[in-house]
């Protein structure tokens, strides 16, 4: 069996940071554990959630994620491009697939649909592009340049930033392939590690609590490295 590259920083995957990462992943509306959009996710959500993401990586629905599962990921994105289905993608429809999310981007701008993107349009587009990359420098001040870094190399390569933490946390005996069970643990053990009460649901301090953790562990790591 092809093995799965599952490149990711050590210091991302402090103990309960993934977790973390995976439950602070959703908000703002995107898809996620907690769909009831309470601000908390609880196990239940949590499991939903991951059933949905296993599902997704399991490409050939095999019941486990390996290179072959990423390699027809690979293959999907290229023939959704090669819209004649020729073997090879022409500037042409390279254009059409820019094209193609040009007007996603441009749709998602023109909230009221108008067909035109006015200056109030174009200002709360700017204001949230301003709130995302706010957080994204309060991220990168408390030490996880590193995990964010990691994390876009995986996107860059098909994968899913949270998805990708998990799979490395679920691969517990290193054969570079997680089956469904082995995923599932990884999932619940970690909830539990960021339920600090213990009360069955990860609040928003509670996921804070486990960022700290992580950014302490990434500065313990990075002054050991400092001092050798």
């Amino acid at each position: 069996m092809r093995r799965l590259t599952l490149t990711l920083s050590a210091a991302a995957l402090a103990l309960g940071g993934a977790s973390a990462a995976y439950a602070d992943n959703y908000k703002e509306g995107k898809r996620g554990p907690d769909a009831n959009g309470d601000g908390v996710v609880t196990l239940a959500e949590m499991n939903a959630g991951a059933s949905e993401m296993f599902t997704r990586m399991d490409v050939n629905g095999d019941g486990v994620i390996n290179s072959e599962d990423r390699a027809a990921r690979k293959a999907e994105r290229f023939t959704k491009i090669d819209t004649n289905s020729d073997g090879e993608v022409s500037k042409a429809e390279m254009d059409a697939a820019r094209a193609g999310r040009e007007a996603k981007r441009f749709a998602r701008l023109d909230t009221d649909g108008s067909g035109g993107i006015s200056q109030a349009e174009m200002d709360a587009a700017r204001e949230k592009m301003g709130e995302r990359r706010g957080k994204r420098g309060d991220r990168a001040e408390r030490g996880e340049r590193g995990e964010r870094g990691e994390r876009g190399k995986m996107r860059g390569r098909g994968g899913h930033g949270p998805a990708m933490l998990m799979l490395r946390m679920a691969d517990k005996d290193g054969d570079q392939s997680v089956t469904r069970a082995e995923f599932d643990a990884a999932v619940a053990q970690h909830f539990a590690d960021v339920d600090a009460n213990k009360d069955g649901q990860i609040s928003a301090d509670e996921r804070q609590a486990a960022h700290k953790a992580m950014r302490d562990k990434m500065r313990q790591r990075r002054g050991a490295k400092a001092e050798g």
